[in-house]
């Protein structure tokens, strides 16, 4: 459980308990308790934004790369506020991590089904891709249904929310009459007719 989770079990108002008690109990630091966290200034927020456009750019930089790149752009950023900002922001470099190639213990591996199936006309296979949209000082999922063969965009939504009935709803918009299938992974490969790959 996060410290911001921990914290929130705190009662201010507890009979029996003390703060002290409490944050003892919970492994949480008091003055992380009292203290209120200083809310995002304007200086955060652009930072973030460059940051965020840097990062887009070249995914494999790091905090350090990030921090001296921004310098040299004429935006002075130490490395650790970079650091602390990817860590809010939820983005890390991308590159190579030990074990990434171990799958988790119970998770399911779902076979490619692509795998030896040549693609050569359209409308034969379908894929979704999920990203995001910067707009002012929020975000907006976009998720994309492409024809694999011709890479053609047929159908896209809009979300505020990472919900899962957004990605359905790409679909159905594209395809009316799909409104009471199941969106599941397949378990087997078939040529014909087009697959359609899962959305979320």
């Amino acid at each position: 459980m996060s410290a911001s989770n921990r914290r929130a079990k705190l009662d201010r108002d507890h009979p029996d308990l003390s703060m002290r008690r409490q944050c003892a109990m919970l492994g949480v630091a008091r003055s992380g308790v009292y203290r209120k966290p200083r809310p995002a200034n304007d200086n955060d927020l652009e930072a973030m934004r460059r940051i965020d456009a840097l990062f887009t750019a070249r995914p494999f930089f790091g905090a350090r790369r990030i921090a001296r790149t921004l310098s040299e752009e004429g935006f002075p950023i130490e490395r650790k506020r970079v650091r602390r900002l990817m860590r809010l922001m939820g983005i890390e470099a991308l590159g190579p991590k030990p074990r990434t190639a171990k799958p988790a213990p119970g998770h399911k591996i779902y076979p490619y089904l692509l795998r030896d199936l040549t693609i050569e006309r359209p409308n034969q296979v379908w894929a979704a891709d999920i990203t995001y949209i910067p707009i002012g000082r929020g975000f907006l999922y976009l998720i994309a249904v492409i024809d694999w063969a011709s890479r053609a965009v047929l159908s896209w939504r809009l979300s505020n929310t990472m919900d899962a009935s957004f990605c359905v709803a790409a679909w159905r918009r594209r395809w009316p009459d799909t409104a009471s299938r199941r969106f599941s992974t397949p378990t087997r490969a078939a040529s014909s007719p087009a697959r359609i790959s899962p959305a979320c």
